[in-house]
């Protein structure tokens, strides 16, 4: 890989094109751990904000009045916020109202840190969306399926997760997939306080390296390739998990 640091170094002194983050290690490794942190509270986000769209939708169905009405107030609450005001109230309203810990060296420090917030407020903010999404998925499934399994002796949940839930999946994959790939963008909020995911690492390097229009060409880069391959997998997804006659 010499060749490509020699490469980028002689770019920057013949065109002023300074890639600091291809032949400068300590930039190199500051950005590579800001993606791979993109990448983790990605995924992390990905898989709470889908369980909670599936017990939310589930919930929807209660016969418990209040539990249909809290679960409406929660999705009316993070549809109708901005997922930055909403990051905001967690981390600094909520976050200041919990107790402090001592860390190993011997300081106080909040219980919660930046990390979890940011993954806890996007989670949400992307749950509310599949609540609904799941939701209309369920309406999609045939009453006599259910009155079906009804007569089979399946109880709500069994029908839920055997009989629904399969079927709505097919019938909702392809709002599901907009929903993920918006929350994977929506990531880079996490920034604003602070957890050093790509877009915090990229302004670090271009404060110091003043290489503004470089590192902001490799986040429009990096984030079509992290987006592109989750588009693809999802595409996969939906097309392994078609039936035909149902959800086309």
């Amino acid at each position: 890989m010499q060749w490509l640091f020699d490469w980028a170094q002689e770019l920057y002194r013949e065109t002023g094109i300074n890639l600091t983050f291809i032949y400068d290690s300590f930039d190199r490794n500051r950005l590579a751990r800001g993606f791979l942190n993109s990448v983790y509270i990605s995924l992390i986000c990905l898989a709470f904000s889908i369980v909670i769209g599936l017990v939310g939708a589930w919930l929807q169905g209660s016969k418990l009045v209040w539990t249909r009405r809290v679960v409406q107030g929660y999705i009316q609450f993070f549809r109708n916020t901005p997922p930055l005001v909403q990051l905001y109230f967690f981390y600094f309203a909520i976050g200041s109202l919990l107790p402090t810990v001592e860390n190993r060296f011997g300081f106080q420090e909040p219980m919660l840190d930046n990390f979890t917030w940011a993954v806890i407020s996007l989670s949400f903010f992307a749950g509310a969306f599949n609540v609904e999404i799941f939701r209309s998925g369920i309406e999609a499934v045939p009453e006599s399926t259910v009155e079906a399994a009804e007569a089979l002796g399946f109880n709500r949940l069994q029908i839920y997760i055997y009989i629904v839930m399969p079927l709505a999946f097919r019938v909702c994959l392809p709002a599901l997939n907009n929903n993920l790939v918006n929350l994977v963008k929506t990531t880079t909020l996490a920034y604003a306080i602070a957890v050093p995911e790509m877009l915090y690492m990229a302004n670090q390097i271009w404060s110091d390296s003043v290489n503004v229009p470089e590192m902001m060409t490799f986040l429009l880069v990096a984030y079509v390739l992290l987006v592109g391959v989750l588009v693809m997998g999802m595409h996969r997804w939906e097309r392994a998990m078609r039936l035909p006659g149902f959800g086309q």
